[in-house]
């Protein structure tokens, strides 16, 4: 029985013309799509950074609220939370924290840290630009010491423009939300910073402890615990530890706060087995004191900061 219809021949030039068709239009839509990705990319690459620390924790709503203000004066803003578990009202923990993170984000990010002690007294509402071109919104007192004097300071402005500000009746103890959080967000969204308000020319300094290395070895102390583990973060540097001349797998005697030790120098914790003690340099570069699998500060009653001497082998 014989098919009626478009005949085979026909139609298999049909398809190859359109086929053809579809593939000219492909190929000089290519570069234009090409085009189209790398913009977005560039677009979201572009996206203003503001990294947000404080010690407000996160059990109410106060971070939810200086988040609202940023992204309702920035809205294409992304906001980056530092930590918002700094112990309440260490300015040197904080300190520590802001100068250990902004090295690994680019130039023009916005950081602002809330850790404010002196909130609603004299003590000065800043921005500093540093001379790696990152700008840092928070209170005078002492947040920007490390900071400062590892990457300089481009200039400092008083916030005083109260059309950067929330509104004009601001809380004598939320500057959070009214005044660092607005002000972050006008600095993501390009505004020039030099508008903030004055010239600052001196900032209050935070007195930071260093280590001192002597005929007996280095005397120290413990700044910090590292996260949950209950590792002991110091202030002597590796490069200062080699100089007592300890080789990986010997014993270094210590005495941490009062107490004599004696820790295997080690290059990681699994050099040691699960529950022994390791002395050993951190990621930062810093001498630090841990447990395998442990918490070293709960099983020593260690809070920093205490006192610690590393002996010369």
């Amino acid at each position: 029985m014989a098919v009626t219809g478009i005949p085979c021949s026909n139609d298999g030039g049909r398809v190859r013309r359109i086929a053809a068709l579809a593939l000219g239009l492909a190929l000089l839509a290519a570069p234009l799509l090409g085009q189209a990705d790398r913009g977005s990319r560039g677009a979201r690459a572009a996206r203003p950074l503001i990294v947000f620390m404080s010690d407000f924790g996160t059990l109410d709503d106060a971070v939810a609220i200086c988040k609202g203000v940023m992204l309702g004066i920035a809205p294409d803003a992304e906001i980056i939370d530092l930590t918002h578990q700094v112990t309440p009202y260490s300015i040197a923990e904080g300190a520590r924290l802001l100068a250990r993170t902004a090295p690994y984000y680019p130039a023009g990010t916005v950081f602002v840290t809330v850790i404010d002690p002196g909130v609603g007294t004299s003590r000065k509402s800043i921005v500093l630009k540093s001379k790696r071109g990152q700008y840092f919104v928070l209170p005078d007192n002492g947040l920007v010491t490390p900071l400062a004097d590892r990457d300089g300071v481009a200039g400092v402005r008083e916030i005083a423009n109260r059309d950067w500000l929330l509104g004009h009746s601001m809380s004598s103890t939320f500057h959070g939300r009214d005044v660092f959080s607005p002000v972050a967000a006008h600095l993501a969204r390009g505004e020039d910073w030099t508008l903030a308000g004055p010239v600052v020319t001196s900032l209050a300094r935070l007195e930071i402890p260093h280590a001192v290395t002597d005929e007996r070895g280095i005397s120290g102390s413990v700044v910090a615990l590292d996260g949950p583990f209950g590792n002991l973060v110091t202030n002597i540097s590796g490069e200062a530890f080699g100089q007592l001349g300890y080789a990986h797998g010997e014993p270094a005697r210590i005495r941490l706060d009062g107490a004599e030790l004696t820790v295997p120098f080690v290059a990681t914790f699994g050099d040691v087995p699960a529950g022994a003690p390791l002395l050993y340099v951190d990621s930062r570069g810093l001498v630090s004191l841990a447990i395998n699998q442990g918490n070293f500060a709960q099983s020593h009653a260690v809070t920093p900061p205490v006192a610690l001497v590393i002996y010369r082998k």
